[in-house]
């Protein structure tokens, strides 16, 4: 089983950088040419810009620089309540779009350490919201099963991911319709950044909120959009609950598979000084030995069948007799009255047959007493 642990890391390992290459050849092959032609199409408006406005070379950087800088400003205000509510969303929930960041050396100081507290923070807290809304569409899921008389009512993880996936959806279809209509993208384009943010990628290609001012003058959209943001990372974490805890099952699986291929035999005979110890389990002390638990010791089963129970002395069966061993050491029990002598008597050459280390010992712990 170990081996087989260590095959199937291998492959995921070989699987997710083939993947990688996957990736890479065909974004190349997608996106390689068009970021060619967008260079020499940049290159030649910016020597036509220079040439028409007689624009140095230096002049050309700053004006370039100025029109860099003033693109999160169209937003409004950025480190207002609003605006500073918004980044310090956008750093706990890890998507960094990178419209805005701290300038000062205070604010970059800050931003260490709140995202320490606050990441680790908002992972539990979205995982509990998550648990919640997997509790809670479980009960929706059988209730909708009693209603329609399914015949097995019970939930399974099949019908939790089904229900978090047509959620997301929802969530993300109804999202990508919003941002069209206030940001003015096509719906492609919000549907994508809709996916992006809720993944927590967080390019920063597209991101709302940067038009017409509208940190400071639509509060209503600022609203929903952190909503969105919020409430589709929690439904986003239930689902990666139920994968997690499919892949923990998975892991505990295999652990356990692995822990019972690595017991001992279930039943062994070992000498420790003067101690007698039988399954793991100390029986008796030599020192200390009576008749009794002499005999006891002499009656101990070491079989390594572990489909019969082990007793103390006297103990009884369910038919009212005294417990019995295996026929193989049936010749250490006493013979019990009432029923025939060949069920506790062993001829001698079976003796011989299926002798095994505790009929040696116990043979000498009778020569010792005696």
């Amino acid at each position: 089983m170990r081996s087989h642990q260590n095959v199937r890391t291998l492959s995921l390992v070989v699987f997710t950088f083939t993947f990688l290459l996957i990736g890479a050849a065909v974004f190349d092959a997608l996106e390689s040419e068009r970021d060619e032609d967008s260079q020499i199409m940049l290159e030649e408006m910016e020597q036509e810009m220079k040439k028409k406005y007689s624009i140095t070379d230096e002049d050309y950087r700053v004006l370039e620089t100025t029109i860099i800088k003033m693109e999160p400003h169209k937003a409004g205000p950025q480190w207002k309540f609003i605006g500073a509510f918004y980044f310090a969303t956008v750093v706990l929930v890890m998507i960094g779009y990178g419209h805005s960041t701290p300038a000062t050396v205070g604010g970059k100081a800050f931003v260490i350490l709140y995202a320490i507290i606050g990441i680790p923070m908002g992972l539990v807290m979205f995982q509990h919201i998550g648990e919640r809304l997997n509790k809670g569409a479980s009960i929706i899921i059988k209730k909708l099963k009693i209603l329609f008389r399914r015949k097995n009512p019970e939930i399974t993880e099949i019908d939790l991911m089904a229900a978090t996936f047509l959620l997301s959806t929802i969530i993300t279809t109804s999202g990508a319709a919003m941002f069209s209509h206030y940001e003015r993208w096509s719906y492609f384009e919000s549907f994508y950044y809709c996916f992006i943010t809720l993944t927590t990628i967080g390019f920063g290609d597209y991101v709302a909120l940067q038009k017409d001012h509208a940190l400071s003058e639509k509060p209503g959209y600022v609203a929903m959009a952190l909503i969105f943001i919020l409430f589709g990372l929690a439904v986003l974490a239930a689902s990666m609950n139920l994968l997690v805890l499919r892949f923990m099952t998975m892991n505990t699986e295999d652990v356990n598979q692995v822990d019972n291929d690595m017991q001992p035999a279930s039943s062994f005979l070992s000498l420790d000084g003067e101690s007698l110890i039988i399954n793991g389990n100390m029986v008796t002390q030599m020192s200390h030995q009576t008749p009794e638990t002499m005999s006891f010791v002499s009656h101990t089963s070491v079989c390594s069948c572990t489909c019969y129970p082990r007793h103390s002395p006297g103990a009884r069966d369910r038919r009212g007799g005294p417990a019995r061993r295996p026929s193989r050491i049936s010749h250490l029990l006493d013979a019990v009255p009432g029923e025939p002598a060949h069920v506790t008597e062993t001829r001698e050459d079976e003796r011989f047959d299926f002798e095994t280390p505790e009929d040696l010992f116990g043979r000498s712990l009778k020569r010792a007493s005696v």
